[in-house]
């Protein structure tokens, strides 16, 4: 991923050295499970810890690679290089590369899953925090972009807390169903190592021994696993496109902070324009991007092929990375918004208590009047509200078959704000006492 969009953590657990530092952990370890089964001298499994604090050369491993052709090979020549060709002679003693390429990748699968997490808490945080201050904050609830009934922003915050609690709970599944190591040998038979050596090592690495592998770990896992991460991200999506719609001028509900010194536009000094949730919207586009070819990479070949390995290369540090670096940019833009209540009851007000239509509509229903009159008399009236601005309340005041329905006071009833946030704290008892993820 471009530096632009990544953050330091994530992306080390990416680097070539931390690659190579993981694969030459799982090959002492299974020297040490070796060693203990008698398959080969203590004293080998030993001299392959002399290189624990080495730092390994990137360089030199892919000059070997260039000639080797073969990655596992050209590290496994370079320590040799540190710990000597005779002392080596064991490493990777009746493995197979995809013992290494597997096991590594999901420890660092699961070493990123553990930060997005940590992401995923900041973001609950932030927005556990906005919708507990502005839970009785009204607003105009809208459907197809158009007002329909109040809500609060309190109720707008609690919702995507809500989601992004079930999008943390269904990471926590992924991470936990990708956790797993496989060190089975060729076709996955163990025909040449003790599964006793794959339990060390997974032990040792974090993970869980793979119930059964071919040549390979099953991809169904990885599938799940991304395809999690993108339904993460279009739940970042889902809150952006929310604050875009509020930071339009016509609206203006809400907005991105805009800092002193910042500059909108380059031709416009007045702009001041949504840019990091409009980089979420896009920066949730290249992580969803990396879902269809995991889900490619589940149909593999017999017991092995690497058609999927050219794949994750490129989707695993792309998407964690991303996930990451967008996490982060939502807990920063929900926890400097900026609210404005008072637009929000000026926008509600636009059409004079139209939104109180349905309310009006099942009075007239509870005092007899048939369903398709109560409708027919309502939308009468609120369509002079649409096309002539008129008071919805006076119109129906002044309608002689509203009125012989209802009394004034009864009318006048229904244009109380309060009814329709009555609930809220039921609704919020629902989302912050329940488990995440409920």
């Amino acid at each position: 991923m471009i530096p632009r969009y990544a953050r330091p953590e994530m992306t080390a657990i990416w680097s070539p050295e931390t690659k190579f530092r993981i694969w030459y952990e799982i090959e002492a370890h299974a020297c040490d499970a070796q060693a203990d089964l008698g398959v080969i001298p203590r004293e080998n499994a030993q001299a392959v810890w002399q290189a624990k604090d080495v730092e390994f050369d990137v360089a030199r491993i892919d000059e070997i690679e260039a000639v080797t052709k073969h990655d596992v090979i050209a590290f496994l020549t370079h320590l040799a290089e540190h710990i000597g060709a005779d002392q080596a002679r064991f490493v990777h003693q009746g493995m197979t590369s995809s013992d290494v390429l597997d096991t590594t990748l999901n420890v660092q699968l699961v070493r990123a899953a553990d930060i997005l997490l940590a992401d995923m808490d900041k973001v609950l945080s932030a927005l556990k925090k906005r919708a507990h201050e502005h839970k009785d904050t009204l607003r105009i609830g809208r459907s197809h972009g158009i007002h329909a009934e109040p809500t609060t922003m309190g109720l707008t915050f609690a919702r995507f807390y809500a989601e992004m609690a079930r999008g943390k709970a269904r990471l926590q599944a992924a991470r936990h169903e990708v956790a797993t190591g496989a060190i089975s040998g060729a076709v996955g038979t163990f025909a040449n190592i003790d599964p006793a050596v794959e339990e060390h090592v997974c032990a040792k690495m974090g993970l869980r021994p793979e119930p059964i592998s071919t040549q390979v770990i099953p991809r169904d896992r990885h599938a799940m696993f991304f395809a999690t991460l993108g339904v993460i991200a279009s739940s970042i999506e889902n809150i952006a496109i929310e604050i875009r719609h509020m930071q339009r001028t016509e609206v203006l509900e809400a907005e991105e902070f805009f800092s002193p010194g910042q500059k909108g536009s380059s031709a416009m000094p007045h702009k001041r324009n949504p840019v990091l949730t409009e980089n979420l919207t896009g920066l949730a586009r290249l992580v969803r991007m990396t879902v269809i070819p995991a889900m490619e990479n589940v149909a593999l070949w017999h017991e092995r092929d690497i058609s999927h390995s050219s794949v994750e290369r490129g989707i695993a540090p792309d998407a964690t990375i991303t996930l990451d670096f967008a996490l982060n940019r939502l807990a920063g833009v929900i926890e400097k918004l900026v609210v404005y209540p008072e637009n929000m009851l000026k926008n509600m007000n636009r059409f004079k208590g139209l939104v109180m239509s349905q309310r009006v509509l099942l009075a007239l229903t509870q005092a007899g009047v048939s369903r398709e009159d109560a409708y027919r008399l309502v939308q009468r009236n609120a369509m002079k509200v649409w096309e002539q601005g008129a008071d919805f309340k006076t119109e129906l005041l002044a309608d002689a078959d509203v009125t012989a329905a209802l009394t004034p006071a009864e009318i006048e009833e229904k244009f109380d704000l309060g009814y329709h946030t009555r609930h809220v704290d039921t609704i919020f008892a629902r989302v912050f006492s329940e488990p995440a993820g409920h």
